[in-house]
């Protein structure tokens, strides 16, 4: 059986304010990755995806990120090497605290925005990821971006790791993400995106901008909640991936 997941940043409203939809792309994900209250999130968001997610048999896991809800986690945080340690911590702390609660459990970690970069491409501050969450629980699946340096250390770690790609990202010539800056580094358009995706899980590779295709494991595809057009692209994606053959399904399940 080819399995494949798809999951979505969610949670990323605070208080008063929403942000994506996140109801209905529990009904198309299959893993939910959550804010923890710095780059967006907060409590009661916390609680009602976890509840609503049991109830559809999504995945849900910590997606940790700068304390900044100004610019989003997008803004690179000079803090030190500790610091950044325990601030892991402390999201991941307060995801599973909330899940439990709802009745739910927590999976995985995802690092979210500028923190995610910098532990996909800076050898010391992946390790130190990787270390804080083998040292919270052995157990939690790390998610990284395929072919990155995080993705060496969570294996050097003892983890788990899953690997995963971007519906609706390009890639340089590195197999890094498009930073949001130059033009294309976000893809809007649905049906561009399905295709793309669908050849990169067939081929198990990487697409750069230029067609380029450098081999990769793939464990699962993201879709980001927050950008504009995410449902009807996430459902386009699903919807491909379903008629190719594949089974959706979380990748802590498998």
């Amino acid at each position: 059986m080819k399995a494949i997941d798809i999951n979505c940043d969610m949670g990323e409203g605070f208080g008063a304010y929403a942000m994506g939809s996140d109801t209905e792309m529990l009904n198309i994900a299959s893993t939910a990755n959550l804010a923890c209250g710095y780059h967006g999130g907060d409590p009661m968001i916390m609680s009602t995806i976890c509840k609503a997610a049991l109830s559809r048999g999504v995945a849900v896991g910590a997606h940790p990120g700068y304390p900044d809800l100004w610019g989003f986690g997008r803004r690179e945080i000079p803090f030190s090497r500790e610091e950044r340690k325990q601030l892991v911590a402390y999201q991941i702390g307060a995801l599973a605290a909330v899940a439990k609660l709802a009745g739910h459990r927590i999976t995985h970690v995802k690092a979210h925005g500028a923190l995610g970069h910098l532990v996909a491409d800076n050898e010391e501050a992946a390790a130190d990821f990787a270390e804080v969450i083998a040292g919270i629980d052995s157990s939690l699946r790390l998610s990284v971006m395929a072919g990155s340096l995080l993705e060496k250390a969570g294996i050097a770690a003892g983890l788990q790791v899953a690997r995963e790609i971007y519906v609706d990202r390009a890639y340089t010539e590195e197999g890094r993400l498009l930073p949001r800056s130059q033009p294309g580094a976000v893809i809007h358009d649905a049906e561009v995106a399905m295709e793309r995706v669908a050849n990169m899980v067939a081929e198990g590779c990487i697409i750069t901008q230029s067609g380029k295709r450098i081999p990769v494991e793939i464990d699962t595809v993201c879709v980001h909640g927050d950008s504009p057009g995410a449902v009807p692209m996430a459902k386009a994606v699903r919807k491909r991936l379903v008629r190719d053959g594949w089974t959706i399904q979380p990748y802590a399940g498998r």
